[in-house]
């Protein structure tokens, strides 16, 4: 009977593919399997089809899914923690195997603030020059993504504003981020200088989400001023912030980096307010303890030496 057992299980080790835990692991970490698809790089179809598969070597099921949620089962919760660690030593071994043949080749894994999206393709256009033949997997996500996403996933770096200081992660300044408060144009305040800060009080703003390292200093900001932050509408991209400002709906609060095609065209103009710029930094992040492929650590040391003068913003000054 135990013999029997045994050559049950080996089957089913034996069939289990590595494909099969990365799409397990991946809907169970991030709750669905839209979201499992698109960091995958696959379809939805595509993902439920290999859950099937695995539930059906299983012989039993490893998610519940109540209404569009998915939730794991006790045996997908046994499976979860196996499928962590079996990944985990894989990417371990490619790391090996990526020092091995050195920088030349490789796969580089990071993820990147919405902000950081205006400046960071021209950061790894510079590095894929050098290093024509590493791959390059790139996330844009949001603050909160971005944390969970280096607690959570295989992520090497990601480029953004300064994580939360209670977390377990280290950060490296390596540019200035200077916000600024943008205006239409023909606003009564855009030919104005040292605008008191007050004076905004009757301004209303257009603001990105909570949780945004931008609206995060910018409420902090008003805040230590003992000026209430009016936000009047709340946009999830930078792109409809400036689009509302640029028709007259309000003030924004923005990073320099997101606006030299409108500053250009005079489609915006920065507001010189007394206080203004507020000065931030761009950081690379990782976690504590992180090892490192060749790959990733020539592409930080390339970040700490040299994005600061590769990305100086021309004819933009805050």
């Amino acid at each position: 009977m135990m013999m029997q057992s045994i050559i049950k299980s080996y089957h089913l080790v034996m069939h289990i593919t590595l494909r099969q835990l990365q799409v397990f692991e991946a809907s169970a970490r991030l709750g669905g399997y839209t979201r499992a698809a698109e960091s995958l790089h696959m379809t939805q179809p595509a993902v439920s089809m290999q859950i099937r598969q695995l539930e059906e070597q299983a012989g039993m099921p490893l998610f519940d899914q109540i209404g569009k949620k998915i939730h794991l089962t006790d045996a997908g919760h046994a499976l979860y923690r196996h499928a962590q660690n079996i990944l985990s030593r894989v990417r371990e071994a490619q790391v090996e195997l990526e020092e091995m043949r050195g920088v030349r080749r490789g796969q580089l894994n990071i993820t990147i603030a919405s902000t950081a999206n205006y400046f960071a393709p021209k950061l790894l256009a510079a590095f894929c020059q050098r290093h024509p033949e590493v791959k390059v997997s790139l996330d844009v996500s949001n603050r909160e993504h971005i944390l969970q996403l280096l607690n959570e996933s295989d992520k090497d770096l990601a480029i953004m504003g300064r994580p939360p200081e209670a977390s377990d992660l280290v950060a490296h300044p390596f540019m200035e981020n200077p916000l600024v408060v943008i205006a239409a144009p023909n606003h009564p305040l855009a030919r104005q200088r040292a605008i008191p800060l007050a004076r905004l009080v009757d301004e209303t703003f257009i603001s990105r989400e909570t949780g945004s390292g931008t609206r995060i200093a910018a409420e902090r900001f008003f805040d230590d001023a003992g000026i209430p932050l009016a936000v009047a509408m709340e946009m999830s991209s930078n792109e409809a912030i400036k689009q509302a400002v640029q028709a007259g709906l309000g003030l924004g609060v923005v990073s320099i980096h997101t606006l030299e095609m409108e500053l250009a065209l005079k489609r915006l103009t920065v507001l010189d307010v007394q206080g203004f710029p507020i000065l931030r930094h761009w950081y690379a992040v990782h976690r504590a303890g992180k090892r490192f492929s060749s790959v990733a650590q020539a592409f930080l040391n390339f970040v700490m030496d040299e994005a600061g003068q590769l990305l100086e913003p021309q004819g933009i000054k805050p």
